[in-house]
C-alpha cells in the first residue's frame, strides 16, 4: 500500500535538483536558451514536477512563491512540510508516498485539487482552511472510521472524492453515509453519485443530518456574532476609545483594590458608590461617542487626501505623456528623414538640433516633475495640519472629559472620608449597630488606619483614570506621526522613481542618436 524504499539511496531537494528540474521543464526554445543564461526566477515558475526523484524530506521550495502546481507523487516522503510559503497552489499531487498524517497545509488557501492517493494516512485532519477544495483523492490509505468523513462537510466546493481502498469502504452504509453526509459530491471513487443512491440516502439519515445542520447552522450564528464584535472592538480600537462604552473603566478602578471592598460595608456607601459609577460611565460614554465621531472625520480627511494626491499625480502624467508623445512623433519624422541624408553637413545640423531638442525634453520633464513635488508639498502640508488640528482638538475636549472623571472620583473621596471618620467615631463610642465582618472592623482600630485605607482606594483609582488617559493621547499622536511618515515616505519613494523613468528615457533617446552617428560615420 505504501511505497517501498528504491535501491538508490533517498535524494534530497537541494539547489541542483531544483535547478535541473526547473530547466529540464522550462521552455526549450530561444526562450529557453536565454533564461538558461540569465539565470530562471524560482519566484516566476509556475508549475514544478519533483515527481520519481526518491525524494525522503521536501525542502527548499520557498522560493516558488507563484507556484500554482506541484508534482511531488511516487517519491519516499514520510511528512508533509515545506509548503507554507506557496499560497498560489491550487493543484497538488502527493500521491504514492508514505505520508502518515495530514499536516502543513494551512497556507494553501488557493488549493483545489489535492492528491494523498497511497499514503499511509488513518484520520482526515487539519485542512479547515482548504475551503476552496474541488477535488480531494484520499483513495488506498488506512481510514477506518467512517464517521471521519464528516469532517469534510465543511468544504462546500468539494465535487469529487477518491476513497477507494480504505478500509472505510468494506463497510455496507459506506456509500449510503457519504451521499448522505456530502450531499454536494457529484463524483465518489471515479463514478456519477446516481438519484437513486441519494434518496436512499436522504432516507436513511434525514433526522441526523436535521439535527447536524441545525447545530451547524447554530454553531455558524456564533461564529458570525463572534466576528461582529471582534470588528466593532478594531473599529473602537482604531477611534482609542474602546471599552469606554460602558462601566468598563470604573469596574477596573475597583478590581484591583481590596480597601474598596471592605469600604462598600459602611453605611451609606452602597448608594455613594451607585451614584458615582452613573456620573463616571456618562462621562466615558462622552468620550466614546466624540472618539467614534472623530474618527470618521479622520477618515473622511484622510481620503479627500489621498483621492486629491492622486488626482494630481494623474493631471501631471498625463501633460508629461503628451510631452514625451509629441516629442516622439517628432523624432520618428527626423530619425526617418536623416537615415535618408546623404548631405553630411545637413545630417551634423539635424544630429545637433535632435540632441538640443533631446536636451529640452529633458528640462520640460524635470520641470513637470518638480511642479508637481510643489503642488504635493502643499497638499501634504495641509493636510498635515487639518490632521494635527483634528488630533489636537480631540485631545483637548477629552483631556476636559479625564478632568471631569477627577473631580468626581476627589468628591466620591471627600464623601467617604467623612462616613469612615463618622464611623470610626460610632466604633470608639460602641454605637454602631450595623454587623461588619472582621476584616472591616480591623481598619477601625485607630484614625490613621482608617485614613490610610481610605486614600490608598482613592490613589488606586486616580491612577488608573491618568493611566486611560494618557494610553488615549499617546495612540492618537502615534497614529497621527505613523501615517505622516508613510505619506512623506511614498512621496519621496515616487519622486525617486519618476526621476530615475525620465532619466532612462532620455538616455535610451541619446543613445539611439549615437548609434545613428556612429552609422553615418
Amino acid at each position: 500500500m505504501s511505497r517501498l524504499y528504491d535501491t538508490a539511496e533517498p535524494s534530497l531537494v537541494d539547489e541542483e535538483l531544483l535547478q535541473k528540474a526547473v530547466e529540464e521543464q522550462g521552455p526549450q526554445d530561444q526562450a529557453g536558451q536565454i533564461a538558461k543564461e540569465e539565470g530562471i526566477q524560482y519566484d516566476e515558475v509556475c508549475q514544478l514536477r519533483l515527481d520519481y526523484k526518491n525524494i525522503l524530506k521536501i525542502d527548499h521550495l520557498w522560493q516558488f512563491t507563484s507556484l500554482t502546481k506541484l508534482q511531488l507523487d511516487n517519491n519516499i516522503i514520510e511528512k508533509i512540510e515545506g509548503l507554507g510559503r506557496l499560497t498560489n497552489l491550487k493543484w497538488l499531487d502527493l500521491s504514492f508516498n508514505n505520508i502518515e498524517g495530514i499536516e502543513g497545509l494551512d497556507s494553501l488557501v488557493k488549493l483545489e485539487d489535492l492528491s494523498l492517493y497511497n499514503n499511509r494516512i488513518s484520520v482526515i485532519e487539519n485542512m479547515d482552511t482548504l475551503l476552496n477544495l474541488h477535488v480531494l483523492s484520499i483513495g488506498n490509505n488506512f481510514l477506518a472510521q467512517l464517521e471521519n468523513v464528516i469532517y469534510l462537510r465543511k468544504f462546500k466546493n468539494l465535487r469529487t472524492l477518491n476513497l477507494a481502498g480504505n478500509p472505510i469502504c468494506k463497510e455496507d452504509r459506506y456509500k449510503i453515509f457519504v451521499a448522505a453526509y456530502l450531499p454536494e459530491l457529484v463524483y465518489l471513487d471515479f463514478r456519477l453519485l446516481d438519484e437513486q443512491t441519494r434518496e436512499q440516502a436522504f432516507g436513511k439519515y434525514q433526522y441526523a443530518i436535521e439535527e447536524m445542520r441545525h447545530n451547524e447552522a447554530q454553531e455558524r450564528r456564533a461564529m458570525d456574532a463572534r466576528q461582529e464584535q471582534e470588528d466593532e472592538l478594531k473599529l473602537h480600537r482604531d477611534a482609542f476609545v474602546e471599552l469606554l462604552n460602558g462601566p468598563y473603566l470604573f469596574d477596573s478602578m475597583y478590581a484591583d483594590d481590596a480597601e474598596a471592598a471592605k469600604l462598600a460595608y459602611l453605611p451609606g456607601v452602597s448608594v455613594l458608590l451607585e451614584t458615582y459609577k452613573n456620573h463616571l460611565v456618562a462621562l466615558c460614554v462622552q468620550v466614546f461617542e466624540i472618539g467614534l465621531a472623530q474618527r470618521g472625520r479622520r477618515e473622511d480627511e484622510v481620503k479627500s487626501f489621498f483621492d486629491c494626491s492622486r488626482e494630481a499625480v494623474d493631471d501631471n502624467q498625463q501633460r508629461a505623456a503628451q510631452i514625451a508623445a509629441d516629442f516622439e512623433k517628432a523624432r520618428r519624422q527626423v530619425m526617418s528623414e536623416m537615415q535618408q541624408a546623404t548631405d553630411t553637413r545637413l545630417l551634423e545640423a539635424q544630429m545637433n538640433h535632435c540632441s538640443e531638442e533631446i536636451n529640452q525634453l529633458c528640462d520640460s520633464l524635470m520641470t513637470q516633475e518638480l511642479q508637481l513635488v510643489d503642488q504635493l508639498e502643499d497638499i501634504i502640508k495641509d493636510f498635515e495640519r487639518n490632521i494635527s488640528d483634528m488630533v489636537a482638538g480631540f485631545i483637548e475636549v477629552v483631556q476636559g472629559i479625564f478632568a471631569q472623571c477627577r473631580d468626581l472620583e476627589n468628591h466620591h473621596h471627600e464623601k467617604l472620608l467623612e462616613i469612615a471618620v463618622a464611623t470610626l467615631e460610632r466604633v470608639a463610642k460602641n454605637e454602631l449597630e450595623e454587623d461588619m465582618p472582621d476584616d472591616v472592623r480591623m481598619l477601625f482600630v485607630d484614625k490613621d488606619t482608617v485614613i490610610n485605607a481610605v486614600s490608598g482606594s482613592h490613589d488606586t483609582h486616580l491612577l488608573k483614570i491618568d493611566n486611560r488617559e494618557d494610553e488615549l493621547m499617546t495612540r492618537c499622536n502615534s497614529w497621527m506621526s505613523a501615517l505622516m511618515k508613510s505619506v512623506q515616505d511614498e512621496e519621496v519613494k515616487r519622486n525617486r522613481k519618476r526621476i530615475s523613468e525620465i532619466h532612462n528615457y532620455i538616455d535610451y533617446v541619446r543613445d539611439q542618436l549615437d548609434e545613428m552617428q556612429h552609422e553615418h560615420h
